[in-house]
């Protein structure tokens, strides 16, 4: 009985909107990104996004180191296109200073430990 070494597909989707999806969850190859980036293990990523296998996040992080160039230009499109949205989302419905009233409110409950 010998070692039989099989090439797998690596376990990354695009569903039908153009987004890369890790395994059969809906947990997203940039997310799992980000977090190894972070300095994430693959086992700290699975206890984030529980619906993802090990396996999987191993392999996801496996397929950014063969591709990096490739999955980092397709995170910075990703990140473009949300900023696009969240310009629009800003257009059609202005917050009038909301954002930045709560952001400083937090900052000032975090000084003062509240």
């Amino acid at each position: 009985m010998g070692l039989e070494v099989v090439a797998r597909v690596a376990p990354i989707r695009i569903d039908d909107h153009g987004v890369a999806r890790v395994g059969d969850t809906r947990v997203t190859l940039d997310v799992v990104i980000y977090a190894f980036r972070e300095g994430a293990s693959a086992e700290a990523i699975v206890d984030r996004y529980d619906s993802l296998s090990l396996a999987d996040a191993y392999s996801a992080i496996a397929f950014y180191l063969q591709n990096t160039a490739e999955v980092d230009e397709y995170i910075r499109g990703r990140e473009g296109k949300a900023r696009a949205l969240r310009a629009e989302i800003e257009r059609h419905y202005p917050s009038h200073g909301l954002r930045e009233k709560i952001l400083v409110r937090r900052a000032a409950g975090e000084r003062t430990g509240a």
